[in-house]
């Protein structure tokens, strides 16, 4: 982050939910202190043109990147791309996973992303041996470092290999034995980090799937993590998972968390594609967070989650690029809305305000980054000084009404990305 006192002259900003002209923004070691419209730039002012919130990731596996291009010629389904995935994630090193780590990053701060929560679960060395000192978390660290965005690293608890299953051959480099050495690392993890990437390394946590722990695992989780940790899980993906749970459970994956505490405010269920009208309540009631990746779900062809049905029950919208097939917030966010309109057969499903803040404040509220919870979309004082400076000016964008950018905009047009006040332009 930036340090010091700099100062931003924005010729529109989105602004607490609305947009306005003419916006000089004072920032104080990284966080925005003063905030004033209709105001002409002063001397010394970064001059800036259109300028946005940065957008969150807020699913993402980095080493997915390495399948890009490479899963479709032979068709298959989910499990069969699954089988490719595990052998990439196997011939990773610590400092393989840290050069993969770093261009991953670098292509989302370059597409106008400022954070991400990196699901983690490539803990040991590939036979399942500890590595000496969380290597494979502080490459992460370091590579979000480099490339400048901030990072919140979801460690994820990941003991099965299906539901009642011990884990396969491919899959001992995830597993810690059992739920309590997985704490146990997990809060050695959280020291470590500690004062790790220039202050933008936090670290959150995740389950990976109720296929990859056990009931009593969630109860031990339940009792263990810190209540203000954010928390992440895949949910609902497959049909598959839905009926492997409720073969061994008597329930859905969403009631089965939700029967440990487990669904909340802090959590975000992550594609929640297959969910039953009871967990879309139970989700709406809590107040969870649901993550959506509309161009992964698209290429691993998940299907369609019912995002608006969930909004309408109290649940927040976020996005995530989750393996990377495509790394583009606004291209998430028309999907978001595009999608609906060919399940739903009709247009206008999301207003643009839905779209500005699943991509911005309910992304960075998912990942723990933000303390205004509910607030309309926009730059607010308090908040970190992450944003993101969009052309409008381009042929393709020229006359586009700013308000719906989400709709329209593609990460081409970014023209730089803020992170804790430090400005990069893409490819720098």
């Amino acid at each position: 982050m930036s340090g010091g006192r700099q100062r931003f002259h924005c010729e529109v900003a989105l602004v607490e939910g609305r947009l306005a002209e003419r916006v000089r923004v004072e920032v104080l070691d990284g966080a925005v202190v003063g905030i004033a419209a209709g105001v002409p730039p002063q001397s010394g002012d970064v001059v800036l043109t259109t300028v946005v919130p940065g957008f969150a990731n807020a699913h993402s596996h980095a080493f997915h990147r390495e399948l890009r291009g490479r899963t479709h010629a032979s068709g298959g389904d989910f499990w069969q791309w699954r089988h490719r995935m595990y052998d990439v994630a196997n011939r990773l090193t610590p400092d393989g996973y840290h050069l993969v780590a770093e261009r991953v990053f670098t292509e989302m701060r370059d597409a106008g992303y400022t954070a991400v929560g990196e699901f983690h679960y490539l803990h040991h060395q590939p036979d399942g041996t500890p590595y000496g000192g969380h290597e494979m978390e502080l490459a992460l660290a370091a590579a979000a470092a480099s490339a400048g965005v901030r990072l919140v690293l979801l460690d994820a608890c990941y003991l099965s290999g299906g539901v009642n299953e011990p884990l396969r051959e491919e899959q001992q480099r995830f597993g810690d034995g059992d739920a309590h050495r997985w704490l146990d690392r997990w809060h050695r993890l959280r020291d470590v980090l500690s004062g790790q990437g220039n202050g933008l390394v936090t670290l959150g946590a995740a389950i990976h799937s109720v296929r990859a722990v056990s009931r009593s695992d969630l109860a031990v989780i339940a009792g263990g993590l810190p209540r203000e940790v954010p928390l992440h899980a895949h949910v609902s993906e497959q049909p598959a998972e839905n009926q492997a749970c409720l073969e061994a459970y008597g329930l859905t994956p969403i009631a089965l968390l939700a029967e440990h505490g487990l669904v909340s405010g802090r959590f975000s269920a992550v594609h929640a594609t297959h969910l039953s009208t009871g967990d879309i309540s139970l989700l709406g009631e809590a107040g969870a967070t649901i993550v959506m990746c509309p161009t992964t779900e698209a290429d691993l062809g998940d299907g369609i989650g019912p995002a608006p049905e969930l909004q309408a029950a109290g649940a927040r919208l976020a996005i995530g690029s989750d393996q990377h097939v495509v790394i583009d917030p606004l291209e998430e966010l028309s999907r978001l809305e595009f999608d609906q309109r060919l399940r739903l057969q009709r247009r206008g499903v999301f207003p643009p305000d839905t779209l500005w803040a699943a991509g911005t404040v309910s992304g960075y509220e998912s990942l723990g980054l933000s303390g205004s919870l509910g607030s309309p979309p926009g730059l607010r004082v308090g908040e970190p000084w992450d944003a993101v400076e969009i052309d409008t000016t381009s042929a393709r964008l020229r006359g586009v009404d700013p308000w719906q950018l989400p709709l329209a905009a593609r990460a081409c047009d970014v023209r730089a990305t803020i992170v804790g006040g430090r400005l990069t332009r893409p490819g720098r």
